[in-house]
């Protein structure tokens, strides 16, 4: 098959972003439907340009039907991540965090505080998603309590949950970094120090900086009534806490994530009938149920809305279960299909060479496998794929200006992990959009770490700090 154009090989992105700006014009939920629709769209574009270009239809339809086989194990937590919302809330373990949260913490240090508990459970776990899903939840809901901007709470969740998912070794970008650039795991993790530290520093003295002015414009809604509705409704008690302590030892203990999540499931629903009882019955009765079985099913897969007398409360501890997940699964089909055609008519790869071209020192280099890894977020619309790829594309590059494996697998992950989750169509960034209740585009100003990370890589390999070579390459010149 003859090499596409660069022009043609962009049309279909140059399309998808036209699309994406119309929807942001004219629709409130993105979600909903009318970014699927752009993808479909313009993966049919990008399907014709291909035939035109002799590109069989079985190759295409192989190729996407190998991205929607990649993207399943994601597929399978997030209908997992909406199960364990429902059963958590239901049996009091996210009310309760929220609970302690509100009499614990202060406006003045809560961002910081949020940074730094997501930072210390996403490195416990390894998963970033799992963090968010539960401890980043009840965050955003004591941010609430406190009157604050959900997107810069957000912003503080994303950050401390995407440091863990940078540096624990029980991660699965962190070792499909370093196996993808030829690096041992705890190499790669004690390099990215030399770039994650200063990043995270900074994070944190830009939280400490917005909670202070929170602090002093006193911008904190009244407490009281919250903390009086969680204890009306629910049995709030510290035994509760014991549910994200076994789901964090489970997957220390290296059980894969999707059995960790339904053993997270499991305990919601045993701590449930341990603990809620007396709610159990109160909604069986006034929600018309037969049965406790019944009851927790339907917290399993569908909307949940609690009576607490407040608005802003019910609100707060409504759940939808797997259902409120089913249109970010749609989502992450379509993107797959979009990357499926991209990839099976060579667009993506005509675009990365190009982008190798610019290749002239160190610096560049890393620049260019950065802006590549970030590409193939918006593109690929697939984490997994923008650490692969642009890392199998580079690694020879490397290689032969002497650069050990660390150095791309550092940039690999400064990148492609923590970009991840700003782009709206991304599996990452359409998750935790729908898991926090945050659109995308809202929290991302405010994921300090995450837009500072890919900078500060670039930075210090243009002052060659710590810039590791083969012993012939010593430290020199950049260039």
């Amino acid at each position: 098959m003859k090499s596409p154009s660069l022009l043609l090989s962009i049309t279909p992105i140059l399309i998808l972003i036209g699309f994406l700006f119309l929807n942001v014009i004219y629709f409130d939920d993105l979600l909903g439907g009318a970014n699927q629709i752009a993808l479909m769209i313009t993966s049919t574009i990008s399907g014709i340009i291909a035939g035109f270009h002799h590109v069989k239809w079985n190759t295409i339809q192989n190729k996407i039907l190998s991205m929607i086989n990649s993207a399943m194990p994601a597929i399978l937590i997030l209908l997992l991540i909406g199960a364990l919302s429902g059963t958590w809330m239901l049996s009091g373990v996210i009310p309760t965090m929220i609970y302690y949260g509100i009499k614990l913490m202060s406006p003045s240090f809560f961002l910081i505080a949020s940074v730094i508990i997501c930072s210390i459970v996403s490195v416990a776990t390894g998963s970033s998603w799992s963090t968010i899903a539960t401890v980043g939840v009840a965050i955003i809901g004591i941010g609430n309590a406190f009157n604050m901007n959900p997107s810069i709470v957000a912003g503080a969740v994303i950050s401390g949950a995407y440091f863990g998912d940078k540096m624990s070794p029980l991660s699965d970008t962190t070792n499909l970094a370093s196996a993808i650039a030829g690096t041992d795991i705890f190499t790669h993790i004690r390099y990215l120090l030399y770039t994650t530290t200063p990043t995270y520093i900074i994070t944190l003295i830009i939280f400490g900086i917005i909670g202070l002015w929170y602090h002093n414009t006193g911008n904190i809604t009244d407490t009281d009534s919250i903390l009086s509705g969680i204890g009306n409704t629910f049995h709030v008690s510290p035994w509760l806490f014991l549910v994200p302590v076994l789901l964090a030892f489970i997957i220390i203990k290296k059980v894969p994530p999707v059995p960790a999540m339904l053993a997270g499931i499991g305990l919601g629903i045993l701590f449930a009938l341990i603990f809620q009882g007396q709610l159990l019955n109160k909604l069986i009765q006034e929600e018309h149920f037969s049965n406790t079985y019944q009851l927790v099913v339907q917290t399993i897969f569908g909307k949940m809305e609690l009576s607490t007398g407040s608005p802003n409360i019910d609100a707060l501890l409504s759940t939808r279960g797997m259902e409120g997940m089913l249109n970010t699964v749609w989502l992450i089909i379509m993107a797959m299909i979009f990357s499926g055609v991209m990839e099976a008519g060579g667009f993506l790869k005509r675009i990365s060479e190009v982008l190798l071209s610019f290749v002239k020192n160190d610096t560049s280099l890393v620049s260019t496998t950065i802006s590549t890894c970030i590409l193939f977020n918006i593109t690929s619309c697939d984490q997994y794929l923008s650490i692969v790829v642009p890392g199998k594309m580079t690694q020879n590059i490397y290689k032969n200006r002497g650069l050990k494996p660390e150095v791309l697998s550092r940039a690999l992950e400064d990148s492609a992990t923590v970009t991840s989750v700003l782009i709206p169509w991304n599996t990452c960034g359409a998750t935790q959009a729908k898991v926090l209740g945050v659109a995308t585009l809202d929290y991302l100003p405010y994921c300090f770490f995450n837009l500072i990370s890919p900078i500060m890589n670039i930075f210090i390999t243009s002052i060659n700090y710590k810039i590791r070579r083969f012993p012939p390459f010593y430290p020199k010149s950049n260039s």
